[in-house]
């Protein structure tokens, strides 16, 4: 792919994304799920109204200065309502999230790009993740989520970036990833694990440094060994070529990915810019708060702030109809509905929070479910079983083939691409296990990201291959990802539904 079409695929992927987000996103004049929250709070800021947010402040800020423009904009605001705690426009505070979300697909993309230089690969990340239900659903809502997500992966980015230079730009790179990390922990608590996969893919390359440079490894990694490796990579790749399996020359930016220079950052480094400034951005996202409710100090807030999540209640249906634990997220078991009403006819005027009409009478559905994509879910998490498999086989074949631990002298791009991935989705899922209060789908948006760039880098390598059924296997799967976030958009979109054509798209009785 050239750089023409590079830049015209990616123009076009934040384009589609932008009209999803800001199509009829005055639909419903009232508060949509946590809008009755997030909303008001943002509408607080500017009222200097004293109330306890349960989350660190940041989101509430970006909804709250969303308000204030949307509010000095004139136009968009045929319909208003009193439920933020002043006349507003249901625009004036969500057109701010949206906008926001609608980067999130590209910045994928931009990771993707840093992490293999393959544009393909980074298109196809940006347009999986433009075709995802729920953040589509949560970028159209004055919600928090979206947050997280986008400053977690700026985060990511800017340490790409930092990695694919060297000082003073290196230093200038990681002051922004430290203020990206900051500020996702600044949203909610939960941002902090994009943060701990950062760490952590930086310790496996040191592990991995350190196999390769202890003495009793230097039998595997002397010289001859290292001929002996090169002439069975040489015979591998001939036997590759003639199998279909892609390969690229050593010389090609392909073989080459920021990841491999992780071990030149140091503990110090790392402390510093991935330690100091994100805390300190957090205490100072704090600031305005503090100084608006002067209840609780800033030890005392979190204090109270731990106490609320404590006393929320056990994972159980008891608690909250849609309350689904960490397992069930992956092969989305428990979607949510953040809206649903019911209207006589598609004339009448859209239906806002209220008394639904009686069993039967309604004949029009409105339904705004936070829902993945769903063939993207799955695909995706089977991409990843396949990145674990990959890893798992490089360490196992030698074992079991010449009886003793062997590592490759040099990782193949992808083999640091599934490192990466691998550790970041188990980064942003697995601390999720020992949580025992009410959980939501919701919470899987952190680690699902990881989930597109998986399934995308499988689809690149299809299309990639020699194989004619491989390239038909990668173009297949994007075919029914794409045709699977239309059929479910009227669901992510609120658009008008029969009973039936509802009915329709709620294939398990676990997804009502």
């Amino acid at each position: 792919m050239t750089k023409k079409w590079f830049r015209i695929g990616m123009v076009s992927v934040f384009l589609l994304s932008l009209a999803l987000r800001f199509w009829g996103l005055e639909r419903f004049n009232t508060l949509v799920f946590d809008e009755v929250y997030f909303a008001k709070f943002g509408n607080n800021y500017l009222t200097r109204t004293p109330f306890f947010n349960a989350h660190p402040p940041l989101s509430q800020y970006m909804i709250g200065i969303g308000i204030w423009i949307g509010s000095h904009i004139p136009f968009w605001h045929d319909t208003v309502n009193g439920l933020t705690g002043s006349l507003r426009s249901p625009w004036t505070y969500r057109w701010f999230n949206a906008l926001i979300g609608s980067f999130i697909p590209v910045v994928v993309a931009a990771i993707a790009y840093q992490l293999s230089y393959r544009r393909t690969f980074a298109i196809l990340a940006g347009l999986f993740t433009a075709c995802d239900g729920i953040f589509l659903v949560e970028s159209r809502y004055a919600l928090s989520n979206i947050y997280i997500v986008i400053f977690g992966l700026l985060g990511h980015w800017f340490l790409l970036l930092a990695l694919d230079n060297q000082n003073p730009r290196r230093s200038f790179w990681l002051v922004f990833a430290g203020i990206g990390f900051g500020a996702s922990v600044g949203t909610k608590w939960n941002g902090l694990w994009f943060l701990s996969g950062a760490y952590l893919i930086w310790i496996a390359a040191w592990v991995i440094h350190l196999i390769h440079s202890f003495p009793n490894f230097k039998f595997f990694f002397s010289s001859s060994s290292l001929k002996k490796a090169g002439d069975r990579r040489q015979e591998a790749g001939v036997r590759n070529q003639e199998s279909g399996v892609s390969t690229y020359s050593p010389s090609s930016p392909s073989s080459q990915t920021p990841l491999q220079n992780l071990t030149q950052l140091n503990i110090f480094q790392m402390l510093f810019y991935l330690g100091i400034i994100p805390a300190f951005i957090y205490s100072i996202i704090w600031i305005p708060h503090l100084q608006l409710d002067k209840t609780y100090g800033f030890i005392a807030v979190h204090q109270q702030i731990l106490k609320f999540h404590l006393h929320l209640g056990g994972n159980s249906p008891n608690v909250h109809p849609y309350c689904a634990a960490w397992y069930k997220w992956p092969l989305m078991t428990r979607p949510m509905a953040y809206y649903y009403q019911t209207a006589e006819s598609i004339t009448e005027p859209l239906p806002v929070m209220g008394p639904p009409l009686p069993a039967g009478a309604g004949q029009v559905i409105y339904d705004v479910h936070a829902m993945g994509n769903p063939f993207l879910w799955w695909f995706g998490v089977a991409a990843m079983l396949f990145l674990v498999g990959m890893l798992v086989s490089q360490a196992v074949i030698p074992w079991v083939k010449e009886k003793r631990f062997s590592m490759p002298a040099t990782l193949s791009v992808d083999t640091w691409i599934a490192l990466y991935l691998v550790i970041n989705y188990a980064a942003n899922l697995l601390p999720w296990v020992k949580v025992t209060r009410c959980v939501f789908i919701y919470h899987y948006m952190c680690a699902v990201v990881f989930v597109f760039l998986a399934i995308a880098w499988f689809v690149d390598r299809c299309l990639c291959s020699y194989y004619q059924q491989l390239r038909a296997l990668g173009v297949t799967i994007t075919f029914i990802i794409l045709a699977a976030f239309i059929f479910w958009m009227p669901i992510y979109l609120g658009l008008p539904l029969s009973p039936d054509g509802y009915k329709l798209r709620m294939w398990f009785n676990s997804w009502i």
